[in-house]
């Protein structure tokens, strides 16, 4: 009660009336107290993600009234990389030139963003291109190729990198994900067998086994920030090979296309392309 009232800079009371008053039209308790605490009632529950719909149904009303200023929410997704690496330097262009934008952020593997933004869960989601041909609802923009770089501890540094991956452990990136096959593909195409030591697929993770020597890595050159404190060689491949593409899919049908178009525009320039 008191952090909402601070929010809406009202008095704590005001709030409890105003929760009580909805109760009341509503006819069912939306919140008990349990000894000092307060928590959500079942119905309360059932009643938050359409109470959460309306008030952004509302902010786009506005938006639409009025139609020379850009506002309202964006509802936008991200996977792992793109969270920390792109997504901050987007938002913070966005945030300074539409003041009035809201963005709320999802965060997932691509293979489920995909979806949410098919099925209009998500109006946006930055992900990695998908294997597999897009639904005509949807459009695609790419803002980042990652070629595929061998990682290896720096006593290393100096050796062939094909052999490095013949030769030493290797700490795979997950073949069962969308990043990890293309390393996968690339071993098999060049003929190498590796050790496999360990298989995950979280490559701030991956840099970390590879500094504290326990192999080599193949993986997509992927965007800062990397761990910090670690000292190891990023070498290239003997020939350029695209590790993964990451960008936007967007839903066609999204009413929010003006914010959506926000996020493309500033994603671009974020990018410089």
């Amino acid at each position: 009660m008191a952090a909402a009232a601070r929010v809406l800079n009202i008095s704590a009371s005001a709030v409890a009336q105003q929760l009580h008053a909805l109760e009341r039209d509503l006819g069912a308790p939306l919140v008990m107290r349990v000894g000092r605490t307060m928590r959500m009632t079942e119905q309360g529950a059932r009643v938050l993600g359409p109470a959460r719909k309306l008030l952004r149904d509302t902010a786009d009303l506005r938006s639409v009234a009025h139609d020379g200023e850009v506002s309202g929410e964006l509802r936008l997704g991200a996977c792992t990389t793109p969270l920390t690496g792109l997504l901050p330097d987007i938002l913070a262009r966005v945030s300074r030139k539409f003041p009035q934008v809201t963005i709320h952020i999802q965060s997932g593997n691509s293979a489920q963003l995909f979806v949410d933004v098919d099925k209009g869960r998500l109006d946006a989601a930055l992900v990695l291109e998908a294997p597999y041909p897009l639904p005509k609802t949807c459009e695609w923009l790419l803002l980042r190729e990652e070629p595929l770089i061998v990682l290896a501890p720096r006593a290393l540094a100096d050796r062939d990198p094909l052999d490095l991956l013949r030769e030493e452990p290797l700490i795979r990136y997950d073949r069962n994900q969308w990043g990890g096959r293309s390393a996968e593909l690339y071993l098999n195409e060049a003929g190498i067998t590796p050790r496999e030591r360990f298989e995950l697929n979280a490559l701030n993770a991956i840099a970390m086994m590879v500094d504290r020597g326990l192999g080599v890595s193949i993986v997509p050159d992927w965007a800062p920030p990397w761990p910090e404190g670690i000292d190891i060689a990023r070498l290239d491949l003997p020939e350029r090979r695209v590790g993964r593409r990451i960008g936007i899919v967007w839903s066609r049908s999204s009413v929010r296309t003006r914010l959506v178009n926000v996020l493309l525009q500033e994603s671009v320039r974020a990018e410089g392309r």
